[in-house]
């Protein structure tokens, strides 16, 4: 048996041969693309680094297979020596968090905004029955890998002029403006979560989460939580209590410039798919719009940009994120969005997500490197909620 961290690589291959013979017949890159393939394989950087490679035979050609990311979401693997570049998704090691990491749904949404506005890779299978269990002894699903670059490392900007830069980081916001305009129902996708109530019910989700975790004292992380409670926007107004006039779309839960593949020139690069999609549901689109502002100003948050990989640096040419929010607000049509609350949600759900890797971890549950400190970010995550929170007024929703 072939096997990279879980995935069986001699399963994948009598998979593929039988499922799906038209990527495997003659199948496999040209040799001189096969080592120097472009794409998703970029997520290396992005997530945990990649590990040792397996190889099984298959017909004429080697089926090869490597994590490009590991255990911060759903582990992520490169596959080659099929008749086209892959990528297969499975769930993370060991412990996950329950409702977490639903290899279904992250395959429903992302097969349903292919052809729509937003930039996604093509879905190829879902598999969730016995043949699951000879692969990765987990469901599983297959997507063909784009050609492009994950941008999480200052360094990598050299590569792009300041001003491409800077029309990256506006279409990464219209993208996401793109994406809450789109109807659910429109895209098959109606019943894909619950709108009604679903600030509330994040805020009880993530507590659930973050009891499931609890191994330490996180003091400032308890405040936070009990300050969103207090202040949480009052139930039928969704995003309508920050202004912005809109109630409920799809939301991708985790949206982030490293969650997007960029390709195109120095000058004028462009997304050319947005990933990690595990989170998404129906729900109030600002949540995506306040993990946004999170993600582009981590390097702010003390311990931030040694943790959390980041690429933005206005310096290089990137807009602040008060220009995300104008270009998101235009793209929608709808007043610029007060964020308060969206803000100090966002830095209490990346805690909470960090310290459940955090425990992962202590429990040898991990794949790939870089999880040493990650629980380091979760106290001061939890002090820039809290200053987000301090500035909101009581609900009269009532507390959570």
């Amino acid at each position: 048996m072939t096997e990279v961290p879980g995935l069986d690589v001699d399963g994948l291959a009598r998979w593929l041969d039988s499922a799906h013979p038209e990527l495997v017949d003659g199948a496999g890159p040209k040799p001189a693309e096969a080592d120097g393939a472009a794409g998703a394989a970029d997520l290396a950087e992005a997530g945990a680094g990649a590990s040792d490679g397996g190889a099984a035979p298959h017909g004429i050609r080697t089926l090869r297979a490597s994590v490009i990311a590991g255990g911060r979401s759903n582990l992520t693997y490169r596959i080659d020596g099929a008749r086209i570049p892959l990528v297969l998704r499975r769930p993370p090691l060991g412990h996950v968090l329950s409702s977490a990491h639903d290899m279904a749904r992250e395959h429903r949404v992302i097969t349903a905004l292919a052809g729509t506005a937003v930039p996604v890779p093509r879905t190829v299978d879902l598999v969730d029955d016995t043949a699951a269990g000879e692969v990765t002894g987990t469901p599983f699903f297959l997507m063909e890998r784009v050609d492009g670059t994950v941008l999480n490392d200052p360094a990598q900007n050299a590569a792009y002029t300041p001003a491409g830069l800077h029309t990256l980081g506006i279409e990464l916001a219209e993208t996401l403006a793109e994406l809450h305009g789109i109807d659910p129902a429109s895209v098959g996708l109606a019943d894909f979560g619950r709108p009604a109530g679903y600030l509330a019910r994040q805020l009880s989700t993530w507590r659930r989460q973050y009891d499931a975790s609890r191994s330490r004292e996180l003091p400032g992380l308890d405040r936070l939580q009990e300050r969103l409670g207090e202040t949480v926007p009052d139930e039928g107004a969704g995003a309508d209590a920050a202004g912005s006039g809109i109630r409920s779309g799809i939301v991708h839960g985790d949206y982030r410039l490293d969650n997007a593949i960029v390709a195109g020139p120095a000058g004028a690069p462009r997304i050319a798919a947005v990933l990690d999609w595990e989170m998404a549901t129906l729900g109030d689109p600002l949540v995506d719009l306040g993990m946004l502002g999170l993600y582009w100003n981590i390097a702010d948050i003390p311990g931030g940009a040694s943790v959390a990989a980041s690429s933005v640096d206005p310096a290089a040419g990137y807009p602040v994120f008060d220009e995300l929010v104008d270009a998101y607000a235009a793209r929608a049509g709808i007043r610029t969005p007060d964020l308060g609350w969206y803000r100090a949600f966002a830095a209490y759900k990346l805690a909470v997500i960090l310290e459940g890797i955090h425990v992962r971890f202590r429990a040898g549950e991990t794949v790939g490197a870089g999880f040493d400190r990650i629980g380091e970010l979760v106290a001061p995550l939890a002090e820039e909620g809290l200053a987000h929170a301090a500035k909101l007024p009581a609900s009269t929703a009532g507390r959570i």
